[in-house]
Formats: structure tokens, C-alpha cells, sequence
């Protein structure tokens, strides 16, 4: 995909040098005017770019100093999803609360999009990609379904215990196993940067020893699932 004039693998400095980035970004939209404020850490890992009339979202792997990723958004899009703090005079946009059917899909759909995001990361770090395991996607999206309906953001569930445990629990064999946990990032694209920037996250997305994955998302939480099956 053509991201000119972003390269996937860009230091920063040169993005800093080449584009004006500002911590603060006004937008008027419909008679209403919306100010999205960036602190220190979004600037550094999360700026945002404005090119004529679309908005560029970067996300800086802050252990290599290069671009990992880029998001396109036009001004209803990123006034709905709100990634920075913002300050609005007028209405404010809201997005639709999905049903549950509509909550389902999405969930399928992220749950994917994190495995295939967590591989293309694997492949750039040289790499073998994971392959998707449905029986500990299934532990996964319990996981996930868990800590939503018990307000409790934790590796260890007071009924189901810890990984090990749920693991266990859905017959799943393995040799080793490790797990990332995240809620209420913008999506799972957003949520897998998260862990990229993060020494304990980044160290299981790009554990050389896992070879399957499973990806379990519920609404705004989201759990992946890493293991390493016994060899055959």
C-alpha cells in the first residue's frame, strides 16, 4: 500500500524533520469546533499528521525509533474515535452503540485483524509466523468476556484462574505458554501497538519459541493467547 510520504521503517527523525507535528490540532466540522490535545507520549509514539483534509495517525516502535504503522482518518472518523484528549465547543459526534450481533462480527473481525498484525510484526522481526489455534482463541475470548462482565483487568481470574489454569481447563497441550492482555484501546490494530511499546508484551509477540496463537476479543478487551505445542 502506496503511504507516501510515510515508509513503513522510517526514523523518526526523519518524520520530524520532513512534517510539521503539533501538540495541539484544531478541527471544525458541521459549526462545531474540536481541539485533540497530544501529551509527551503521544507525541513521541502516537503523532498525528495532518495532509490536506486526512488525518495520518503514526505509530512509532519506540525500541527501534522507526515507524511501525500509519492510520488514515478523515474528521468524523477520528472526532468519533477520540485517541487523544479532546476538547469540543458545539455537539459531539458520537458512533453508534453496535447491537449484539454487530458486537459479534466486530469481535471475529479483531480478533483476526490481531493475528495478522502480530504475524506481519513477526515477519519484520525475521520471524516464523504463529498459526491460529481454536481451541486457545476459545480460552482467549473467555478470558476477554471475563474481565468485561467483572470489571476485573487481570491475568488471573478469581473463577478461572490463571493461564495455566484455563489452559488446562479446555484440554489445550502445550509446552509453554504466555499471554498479552489489553481494553479499551481504539481497536486491536490500536491494541497490538500498545503491546509492541511495551518490554512484557513486546517480549511474547515476538517470542521465538510460541508457535500458535489464539485471539479472544470482547467488546473493548482483548487477549491473545500464545503457545508452544510439543512437537509431533
Amino acid at each position: 500500500m502506496d503511504i507516501s510520504p510515510f515508509k513503513i521503517g522510517q526514523p523518526v527523525e526523519e518524520i520530524y524533520n520532513s512534517q510539521y507535528i503539533s501538540t495541539n490540532l484544531d478541527i471544525e466540522l458541521n459549526g462545531n469546533t474540536y481541539r485533540f490535545e497530544l501529551d509527551d507520549m503521544d507525541f513521541n509514539i502516537r503523532p498525528l499528521v495532518l495532509l490536506g483534509d486526512v488525518f495520518v495517525q503514526l505509530y512509532i516502535d519506540k525500541f527501534t525509533g522507526k515507524l511501525s504503522s500509519v492510520r488514515f482518518l478523515n474528521k468524523e472518523i477520528l472526532i468519533k474515535q477520540r485517541p487523544y484528549e479532546l476538547i469540543y465547543r458545539g455537539e459531539l459526534i458520537e458512533p453508534e452503540d453496535p447491537n449484539e450481533l454487530v458486537w459479534q462480527k466486530i469481535e471475529e473481525s479483531a480478533a483476526r485483524e490481531i493475528f495478522d498484525i502480530t504475524n506481519v510484526l513477526r515477519i519484520r522481526h525475521n520471524l516464523q509466523p504463529l498459526l491460529w489455534d481454536e481451541q486457545t482463541a476459545s480460552v482467549a475470548f473467555g478470558h476477554s468476556k471475563d474481565m468485561a462482565e467483572n470489571n476485573d483487568f487481570s491475568h488471573t481470574s478469581k473463577t478461572h484462574g490463571d493461564l495455566s489454569d484455563r489452559l488446562k481447563a479446555a484440554e489445550v497441550l502445550y509446552q509453554s505458554a504466555g499471554e498479552n492482555i489489553a481494553a479499551n484501546y481504539t481497536d486491536g490494530p490500536a491494541a497490538v501497538e500498545g503491546w509492541l511499546n511495551s518490554k512484557g508484551h513486546r517480549e511474547a509477540l515476538l517470542n521465538k519459541e510460541f508457535s500458535h496463537l489464539g485471539v479472544g476479543v470482547y467488546q473493548k478487551h482483548y487477549t491473545q493467547n500464545f503457545i508452544q505445542k510439543f512437537e509431533e
